[in-house]
């Protein structure tokens, strides 16, 4: 918990939230989420519990329905990898991705299930608006 560049303490919220469409959605940080966050620090570092507030950010980003990656073959086209899930922390993890992935095309490793396009939601509803997904077993 140190102090980043001289601008305090940070502390956030890394729940899953609605589903937003980043072109238009608000992206302030509610009252709620501000005690909820206050609340959790007041428990964690008791003194800190009514610091001043020097800003708040939504921090967004995609990530798959079960917060694992997706690494798997397109359904309907041999020659495409659907790769991604990971904005939130996947920088962190691009070189071992990357090799990975050269596993699967150059080597034919089998995709680890829970990387797998089977075990992703497509959608919050459960339906797909790519009905070439939708079918994938």
């Amino acid at each position: 918990m140190p102090d980043l560049e001289s601008r305090g303490v940070k502390l956030a919220n890394d729940n899953p939230g609605s589903a937003i469409d980043p072109d238009t959605d608000e992206r302030t940080v509610s009252p709620a989420s501000v005690a909820a966050v206050r609340d959790y620090m007041g428990r964690l570092f008791p003194a800190m519990k009514n610091a001043p507030l020097l800003e708040t950010r939504v921090c967004q980003y995609e990530n798959t329905s079960n917060g694992d990656f997706l690494i798997d073959q397109h359904p309907a086209f041999t020659n495409v990898w659907l790769v991604g899930g990971g904005s939130g922390h996947g920088f962190k993890h691009g070189p071992a991705l990357g090799e990975c992935v050269v596993k699967h095309i150059l080597e034919g490793a089998a995709v680890d299930p829970r990387f797998s396009l089977a075990t992703k939601a497509l959608i919050r509803t459960g339906q797909s608006k790519i009905p070439e997904l939708a079918r994938h077993p």
